[in-house]
């Protein structure tokens, strides 16, 4: 019987099954791909993160210990790619005689790399001037000893007499703050920022002028052994990756117990990861499950829109003998048969999909193939076995066919369940609002992620009760059959309008259901695309905030990028081009970045949002900095470890272009700058170049930065050629900033999520208004072929076909863009510290929205004209069965 039952229904309600078999499809495919983005988020911040790490081991020798002993022991702790030897040496200072004045520094370090160490440690040194395989200092020490390679200068080493050496270079450390870090130390007692003064020597030199020191002074010397560990060896997994990268450490600890300290520097980094995984999957929740519920109730709702039907067809089966078990497994032998091909069909396209946006080598896993068969099945079953349960109370057709013209009020209606999931939805979001919640947290560079699923509940509420609203509303105006109703078929009904609006209004239930699944639809691309847009545009804002503008040339006091900005400015790739000063002041003992600017014309090169500054707009105090020429504008730690007040003077201690000393210039605070181009996060300080360059006695400008025509990275590489023959200057494009901050605790790249969602909120969307339109008409073909039996003509029929559609189609647009706006908006502001800064306004995709609703309005119409099409054609036939 069950074969003779699934061969009918696959001959008679092909479209039906086959619409719900899509919905399962949808879902599952849904399902399967936010699962595969989860996977390969991770795998991917794995992969970014531990690029990110310059040195992954540090080893910290001991006083006396047995650097063998050490070495061997690293070497069977975890498998290594390269393992060099650092020496590190306390100074007294510095001195140097240049240009007729003599400087003198403080207290630093000079340090020694053994052999071959730059070709496996590449990122620790950048030369500037010079030549890298003699005696260099630093950027910083150059600056402060005034002095150029062929100067010589005096180390001050301690308990022993100064030695003079002859300086071949000047380099930058990028990665100061590892390569001088206390390893061992707790965070309270470690320094607070690596040493200004640095000089490097070669390892035999280091010897010779240390070797004397460390014997009698030991305390002031440190060996270390920096370690790349084999990263081909760590799994995908940020979380397993910090497991084995932990316990490895754990076992060198084990192996040199008293020998040396470990700096796990690789096992810090991805400790933060893991909460970079925690923040995908935060992102997974609130974009990804609105989607896969609307799959869900699509499919639900696509396999109940025959329900009339199916109610007669269970009272016959009952009147002729069969009982309850026979219903539910005739109704379970669809479930399963839709479930097998919704679920292949979904792991198809999943796979289809996964391979072009993630990589041709993407796999599904057997756990998740087991889930996602699992997921089709329930979902498949829950379809119709609930269905046909419910209906097994109606024992006759007489009953069955009354109780689907029957119109009952819900419980959640006289519950009034739709506006108490409203409110509580309003009250959750203000007290997370109020209480100024961030879902990511990263203070002070040290990443922290905390997350809080009670802030959760707001949005889904909102969601929930929105579409329960839409079903009141739209039930409430079609079952009414007023003014409203009518004026909204009357342009499609003509002098049929009050026909019309009366046979709509007695099937408002069936339409109101089609008003809601398609305004979900709506409100899901909507809420989507704008997040989505908004996110990706603010990446774009947070990669110019850490690039400083489209492409931006780095130089130094001692080779300034400003010296090429004519050769630059005549690019034909360049849009606009500013030159910015970078120096260093200090703020009572703090020494701070000073970024020098013309607050006139900053603005042609880079962008700059109020959401950088606070107490006033960017326009604001960029004008208050104009008309003030000492103004300053200073960040907010500054300002809050120094009690500072609008309009206080500040004396800033710079250095002197005429002796290369520090002397105070006084400065006025004018505003806050949270954030600015280029500009660390913590403290820096914003003033008139023209200003500092007066007081200073210097005019260079240190960096250049350009907005692009065209292709930021285009505009990157004719940079790269021209200034090919300076190696010194280093050019970035907002590119590869963009590239850095997607691996960091407040940038998860979203592409892969981005595509997903859109992909099926758009296909949501349109199935949604045209399936349930053209279910709804097929369910109603009995009444359209009596109709036509009677003698009513193709237009009038067209009349109750088109004012159906105009109800669902401007039901839908009105309910579901003005959700979809409102929850898109509540999402970014709950998600405030994803962004970086917070943008000022949402980002509407416009062309993808409205491409969404020419293509629903498609639909409905292709639901129309085929209907007409199979009724029109189709009439004697099916009054000869019925």
């Amino acid at each position: 019987m069950i074969g003779l039952w699934l061969k009918a229904l696959l001959r008679r309600r092909f479209a039906r099954i086959t619409g719900t078999a899509m919905g399962v499809a949808i879902t599952v495919a849904l399902i399967t791909l936010l699962f595969l983005f989860l996977t390969d988020s991770s795998a991917s911040m794995t992969r970014r993160s531990v690029s990110a790490v310059p040195i992954d081991w540090q080893v910290e020798v001991s006083p006396g210990a047995d650097l063998a002993m050490i070495s061997d022991a690293i070497g069977k702790a975890a498998p290594i790619a390269a393992e060099r030897q650092v020496s590190y040496a306390a100074i007294g200072g510095l001195e140097a005689s240049a240009h007729g004045t003599v400087q003198t520094t403080g207290p630093g370090k000079a340090i020694a790399f053994d052999k071959d160490y730059l070709k496996d440690f590449p990122k620790e040194m950048r030369l500037l001037s010079g030549r890298a395989d003699g005696i260099v200092v630093a950027q910083q020490t150059a600056a402060n000893l005034a002095i150029v390679p062929g100067d010589t200068i005096s180390i001050g080493r301690i308990g022993l007499s100064p030695q003079t050496v002859k300086v071949d270079g000047v380099v930058d450390l990028p990665d100061a703050d590892t390569l001088f870090q206390a390893v061992g130390l707790p965070p309270q007692a470690a320094p607070q920022a690596p040493p200004d003064n640095v000089v490097i020597l070669p390892l035999e030199t280091w010897q010779a002028l240390f070797g004397p020191q460390q014997a009698g002074r030991p305390d002031t010397t440190r060996t270390q052994f920096h370690v790349r560990l084999d990263h081909s060896a760590l799994p995908a997994s940020p979380v397993d990756a910090w497991a084995q990268v932990n316990g490895a450490g754990k076992n060198l600890e084990a192996r040199i117990a008293g020998q040396a300290l470990l700096a796990n520097n690789l096992a810090a980094r991805l400790d933060a990861v893991r909460g970079d995984s925690l923040y995908a999957t935060v992102l997974f929740v609130f974009l990804g499950l609105p989607g896969v519920a609307l799959a869900c109730l699509l499919t639900i709702a696509i396999a109940s829109a025959g329900g009339g039907q199916r109610r007669m067809e269970q009272a016959l089966l009952r009147m002729r003998g069969a009982d309850m078990r026979r219903v539910l497994a005739l109704s379970a032998a669809e479930a399963i048969v839709v479930a097998m091909v919704g679920t292949a069909a979904g792991l198809i396209v999943a796979m289809l999909f996964a391979s072009w946006e993630f990589g041709t080598e993407t796999r599904l896993s057997t756990t998740l193939l087991a889930l996602s068969l699992l997921i089709g099945l329930t979902l498949s079953l829950a379809a119709f076995l609930v269905a046909a349960w419910r209906n097994a109370r109606y024992r006759s057709v007489h009953v069955a066919r009354r109780a689907i013209r029957r119109l009952e009020t819900s419980s959640w209606q006289w519950l009034w369940l739709d506006l108490i999931l409203l409110t509580t939805s309003l009250l959750f979001f203000l007290q997370s609002a109020s209480t100024g919640y961030q879902i990511v947290l990263a203070p002070e560079g040290v990443a922290a992620t905390s997350v809080d699923y009670y802030a959760f509940v707001a949005p889904a509420l909102f969601w929930i009760g929105s579409a329960l609203l839409m079903l009141r509303l739209s039930g409430l105006v079609i079952a009414d059959n007023g003014k409203m109703l009518k004026w909204l078929v009357g342009p499609v009904a003509g002098r049929l309008t009050p026909i019309v609006s009366a046979a709509l209004s007695h099937q408002s239930g069936r339409i109101a259901v089609g008003i809601a699944m398609t305004a979900l639809a709506i409100s899901f691309a909507t809420s989507t695309a704008i997040f989505n847009t908004t996110y990706n545009a603010q990446a774009l804002v947070d990669a110019e905030l850490t690039n400083g503008a489209d492409v931006t040339v780095f130089g130094t006091t001692a080779n300034p990028a400003g010296a090429k900005r004519d050769a630059l400015a005549a690019l034909p790739g360049v849009k606009g081009i500013q030159p910015m000063q970078h120096r260093f002041a200090y703020v009572g003992n703090d020494l701070q970045d000073l970024y020098g600017i013309d607050p006139t014309a900053i603005g042609k090169a880079t962008t700059l949002s109020d959401a950088y500054f606070s107490g006033g707009t960017a326009a604001k105090l960029l004008a208050d900095l104009t008309t003030t020429p000492n103004g300053v504008l200073v960040s907010e730690e500054t300002v809050q470890d120094f009690q500072l007040k609008i309009g206080d003077t500040i004396n800033l201690r710079l250095v002197s272009g005429a002796d290369n000393q520090y002397h105070a210039v006084p400065f006025v605070f004018l505003g806050v700058a949270r954030e600015f181009p280029t500009a660390p996060r913590d403290s820096f300080l914003v003033a008139n170049a023209a200003y500092v360059a007066r007081m200073t006695g210097t005019k260079t400008n240190e960096y250049l930065l350009l907005k692009a025509a065209a292709d930021p990275a285009a505009l990157a590489r004719t940079v790269r050629r021209i200034l090919s023959g300076d190696p010194s200057l280093q050019i970035k494009d907002i590119g590869s900033a963009a590239n850095i901050i997607g691996s960091s605790l407040t940038a998860v790249d979203l592409s892969g999520l981005t595509a997903i969602e859109l992909t099926f909120a758009f296909g949501l969307a349109i199935s949604a208004a045209g399936l349930m339109l053209w279910l709804g008409f097929a369910d109603r073909r009995r009444d359209f072929a009596i109709l036509m039996a009677i003698g009513a003509k193709p237009a009038q029929m067209a009349a109750f076909l088109w004012g159906e559609g105009i109800l669902i189609a401007t039901g839908g647009l009105v309910y579901g863009l003005s959700s979809g706006v409102l929850l898109a908006w509540m999402l970014v502001k709950l998600l405030t510290g994803v962004f970086d800064p917070p943008p000022d306004a949402l980002s509407i995709p416009f062309v993808y929205l409205a491409l969404v609703i020419v293509l629903l309005l498609a639909s409905l119409a292709t639901a129309i004209f085929s209907m007409k099409i199979d009724n029109w054609g189709e009439t004697a036939d099916y009054m000869r069965d019925i």
